[in-house]
């Protein structure tokens, strides 16, 4: 199964992170299939962090999932992707509880 996760780079008092999708199977700092973007923590407020937002959507469109740090990430980036998998969220749980219902 894919995953959307933080990848670690950097030396360890100045770590930098990639957004990388890639196995659940590979190690944190493993082979990745595609950068989506970084985060440095080191950096200005406003060049600190940067998502390829159509990429990103392709992948959560393709089933991939997104890890806890890399979904707080994107909702300070690009909150109407996080927006958006909460409604697909609560669509299909509604959808469960329909159909549980009628049974």
């Amino acid at each position: 199964m894919l995953v959307i996760r933080l990848r670690q780079q950097g030396a360890n008092s100045r770590q930098s992170f990639r957004l990388v999708v890639t196995d659940e199977r590979n190690p944190r700092d493993g082979k990745y299939i595609e950068m989506l973007g970084w985060y440095n923590p080191f950096g200005a407020e406003m060049k600190n962090l940067q998502i390829d937002v159509p990429r990103l959507q392709h992948w959560l469109d393709m089933g991939a999932t997104i890890s806890d740090r890399a979904k707080a990430l994107v909702k300070r980036f690009a909150p109407e992707v996080v927006q958006q998998l909460t409604q697909k969220k609560v669509a299909k749980m509604t959808k469960k509880r329909t159909r549980r219902k009628k049974e």
